[in-house]
């Protein structure tokens, strides 16, 4: 089974500075790549002086995360990626789990492992943590993370279990898998463009992953913060393509009016709290939206859309009305 690690950078000479020792020193037996999107400083050159064992892929332009990796994994010949982010730091024995659970059970396509905070090394990291879940609205959340609120780590997800979407901070994927689902949707540009492919990857009958017992710590935020208004206006926008893509019909239609609905809730609450670019970046995530939502239709998956992708009705209503802050409180495995 031949792993290939797939750092996609952008720009992040100091980052891989920082971060690409542990990769190198705790991976041993896959092969490891730098997909770089067209950076101007000097990551290349720091690569190929310092770590000239590390192969570098030099993508034309900076097309984002999605066409970044999709991109970039047309040269990698690996039966499993390994889609890392720069600000990652892993541990040592990381990769041994992930490998024996591909290896156990031929269904898994995707697994993620245990995301920890890199500066805040005994808690849960917002993207993935113990990995991601949607509510009946197709809202994403996370084992150890609902919104802002972030769970320490005493144990409690150390397990080996089944989940929605992994993050694409740390994603494995079978290449074979990749590849028939024709990769990242590219007019994502970045983010949840990782939920989407989970998505698709569980109406097409594949199985998506959490592995507690390999864990890695992330920095966050390295490429846009939660206080960039660029990132609201890209996950409340691709949220809602998510959900024209890959529910039926009906239940999508009835769903994107409610999300809308809501979506302008959330921008009455950042006027209030005198966010007015996060109230903008809504606004233009649904001119978008409604720009671009023929295509998105055109792009709904052929195969039996699944019913049960949900574990709870309303992650918002859990969490804001009844403070709800602990996933094991929140759903009871």
């Amino acid at each position: 089974m031949r792993i290939a690690i797939v750092i996609l950078n952008w720009n992040g000479e100091v980052l891989l500075e920082r971060y690409l020792p542990s990769v190198v020193r705790y991976s041993e037996g896959a092969d490891i790549y730098v997909a770089d999107n067209a950076s101007t400083d000097g990551s290349v050159q720091f690569i190929n002086k310092n770590y000239p064992q590390v192969k570098v892929i030099q993508n034309k332009i900076n097309g984002g995360f999605a066409k970044g990796y999709n991109d970039a994994l047309q040269h990698v010949d690996a039966n499993i990626f390994c889609l890392l982010n720069s600000d990652v730091e892993v541990t040592e024995g990381w990769l041994s789990p992930i490998i024996e659970l591909f290896a156990k059970n031929n269904k898994v396509a995707i697994v993620q492992p245990k995301i920890l905070d890199l500066l805040r090394k005994k808690y849960f990291e917002y993207a993935g943590a113990a990995g991601g879940f949607l509510d009946q609205l197709g809202y994403p959340f996370c084992r150890g993370r609902i919104f802002q609120s972030l769970e320490k780590d005493n144990g409690q997800y150390d397990d080996i279990r089944e989940i929605f979407w992994a993050t694409g901070a740390c994603m494995f994927i079978k290449k074979e898998v990749f590849g028939v689902l024709g990769g990242f949707d590219e007019d994502y540009f970045a983010h949840q463009e990782e939920v989407d492919l989970c998505w698709r990857a569980k109406n097409a009958g594949h199985k998506v992953f959490y592995v507690g017992t390999s864990k890695v710590y992330h920095l966050g935020g390295s490429t846009l913060s939660n206080m960039n208004p660029k990132k609201t206006y890209l996950n409340f926008r691709n949220s809602l393509f998510s959900i024209t893509k890959n529910l039926p019909r009906r239940k999508a239609l009835l769903i994107i009016l409610i999300r809308l609905l809501l979506d302008g809730v959330a921008a009455v609450r950042f006027i209030f709290q005198f966010k007015w670019n996060h109230c903008f970046a809504i606004l233009r995530a649904h001119l978008s939206f409604y720009r671009q939502f023929p295509k998105m239709y055109r792009k709904r998956e052929k195969a039996n859309f699944i019913l049960k992708y949900y574990v709870t009705k309303s992650i918002v209503w859990s969490h804001f009305v009844h403070q709800v802050k602990n996933f094991n409180v929140l759903v009871k495995d």
